[in-house]
């Protein structure tokens, strides 16, 4: 496994972010478990996770099942990198009672210590917000992760589907204030389909030295070898796969980004991972794996190198939308 520095930080992160947001629903813990151990021994350190993941009436159920794993072994936290997230509304019937929900210091003290509680530890590395909150200003979240920090709840804070300007307000408010060193990465929906990212978070996120960790590399499946699946009567598209193949001209793409790839004898799933890990400012994707091959799969990607000419096609396939603002401006 190769690894890098988290943002400016001085904390160690594997190259791959093991993602665990199908532990419970689609992968039952005992499933779970075997393929954090299997992350473990092959070097992956980073694990993410949120407070809502297990949704609707299970919510919290995947930290509960990070947490078990933790509670096998005192080696399992101890090599571990630990990020989850706040905002969501945490009750199970999905009524919102005021306060439950969101960036408020009353929510993010409730959140850190019921996340504690089910991830059976005493501190988070990456305390991450989930999404921006439009309501709550900075300087009240800034005083409550201070608080939390001072406690040794969490360590580091990130965001997660913050836009630029959200990036650049947190931290200028961070370093008014003085006392933490603001944000330090930035969870973003980022893939070689989905490439808005470039104009303005990745560019944030690098002016402010936020490591930015991708959320569906495959985009939901689509770049994961979708159209020969199909073909070969594997898993069929479904969500945002399926819509983007109803349209001709996105089906049109992904055929000749599958042909790209088997023309170089390269599994579309591996070459978007790797794909990720030559973008400038990416620390790491996330892969959410249900299954052990699907784990090794993904750690194959770490160590296959992308030609020159292979990265020009990509990029002729999928054309990112150029730097800001020359992207919409003269």
């Amino acid at each position: 496994m190769k690894y890098t520095q988290l943002g400016r930080t001085g904390l160690k992160v594997s190259r791959l972010v093991l993602g665990t947001m199908n532990f419970g629903p689609q992968t039952n813990e005992a499933d779970s478990h075997a393929i954090m151990d299997a992350a473990l021994d092959a070097g992956i350190n980073f694990f993410d996770t949120a407070n809502v993941y297990g949704w609707g009436e299970n919510k919290g159920r995947t930290e509960e099942i990070v947490g078990n794993w933790f509670a096998k072994s005192p080696d399992h936290r101890d090599k571990t990198v630990l990020a989850t997230k706040v905002y969501g509304n945490m009750a199970a019937d999905g009524e919102s009672w005021p306060n439950h929900d969101k960036l408020s210091a009353v929510n993010i003290r409730r959140a850190v210590d019921a996340s504690l509680k089910r991830l059976q530890t005493d501190y988070i590395d990456v305390y991450q917000f989930h999404h921006i909150d439009r309501a709550t200003p900075f300087e009240e979240i800034w005083q409550a992760i201070d608080t939390l920090i001072q406690q040794g709840k969490i360590l580091y804070v990130g965001s997660s589907n913050f836009p630029g300007y959200k990036i650049a307000q947190a931290n200028e408010i961070a370093a008014r204030r003085g006392g933490t060193i603001g944000l330090v990465s930035e969870q973003c929906l980022y893939n070689l389909a989905e490439r808005r990212a470039e104009m303005e978070v990745i560019p944030a996120a690098q002016e402010y030295g936020l490591g930015v960790i991708p959320w569906s590399p495959l985009q939901g499946g689509l770049l994961g070898g979708v159209i020969k699946k199909e073909v070969t009567g594997g898993r069929r598209a479904s969500g945002r796969a399926a819509d983007t193949l109803a349209n001709p001209a996105s089906r049109a793409q992904i055929q000749a980004y599958e042909d790209l790839l088997d023309k170089h004898g390269i599994e579309p799933g591996e070459a978007a991972l790797a794909w990720l890990l030559t973008r400038p400012g990416v620390t790491g994707p996330i892969v959410g794996p249900r299954t052990a091959e699907q784990l090794d799969s993904a750690l194959r990607a770490v160590e296959l190198d992308l030609t020159e000419e292979i990265l020009t096609s990509l990029d002729e396939i999928f054309p990112g939308p150029g730097p800001s603002p020359e992207a919409f401006a003269w």
